[in-house]
């Protein structure tokens, strides 16, 4: 065996093992699926059914990673609904500073506005920033916070909660009230569950959810989503 064979013998060998490169996340993270096999998972930022209506810098896959700590609590969660035939959907976990920066150039392209229909139809993109829809740091940046909603266990379809996943307006805010008895009862739904399980609620946004006394709450990561 010739050495150039031989290293791609063992290349062969770890990449079977998992030892993966891409695979490699800071230690007390993990890929969501392995805690929670059955987790649906869509994350809006890696196509382009977003706001920006691209897919977003940092973005490489459809894997959802989160502290191994949130990762626990979302499980007994998702293990409470299913109990009631019900499921989660997630739509963004751990978000990198990098996506989050590709927003902010975004933001100050007032001229484009291909999605400004379905997402923010009733604001100016230029007031965005003043009405703290974009900032320059985010929560899911470090790693514990989480957008989703709840399905039916059958169809997979979405319960309705009165306003899509990040629209930005009032509709959206978890105390609105301009929506249907059965609308407020499935966004009480979300935030019971979320809450008795050590999420704590974002008040403009009804998907958004950071767990309580996360494990980095001063440290915005950058490590892309692969």
């Amino acid at each position: 065996m010739t050495y150039k064979t031989f290293l791609y013998f063992i290349a062969f060998v770890l990449i079977g093992f998992g030892f993966n490169q891409k695979e490699d996340l800071p230690e007390d993270f993990v890929y969501v699926k392995s805690v929670i096999p059955d987790l649906d998972v869509e994350l809006r930022y890696y196509g382009v059914n977003n706001f920006v209506g691209d897919t977003i810098d940092g973005y490489n896959a459809n894997k959802l990673i989160l502290t191994k700590a949130a990762s626990d609590k979302l499980k007994l969660v998702q293990d409470e609904l299913q109990q009631h035939n019900l499921c989660l959907k997630v739509y963004d976990g751990y978000r990198p500073q990098r996506a989050v920066n590709h927003f902010m150039r975004w933001a100050k392209d007032l001229n484009d506005t291909i999605n400004k229909s379905v997402f923010y139809p009733d604001i100016a993109k230029r007031n965005l920033f003043k009405e703290e829809y974009i900032a320059s740091r985010s929560g899911h940046s470090r790693g514990s916070t989480v957008d989703l909603t709840i399905i039916d266990g059958n169809t997979g379809i979405p319960l309705d909660m009165g306003s899509p996943y990040d629209f930005f307006g009032q509709q959206s805010w978890v105390d609105y009230d301009g929506i249907t008895e059965v609308q407020q009862k499935n966004r009480q739904l979300l935030q019971t569950v979320m809450l008795k399980h050590n999420f704590r609620n974002y008040p403009k946004e009804w998907w958004h959810f950071t767990l309580r006394w996360e494990p980095f709450p001063n440290t915005y990561f950058d490590f892309e989503v692969e």
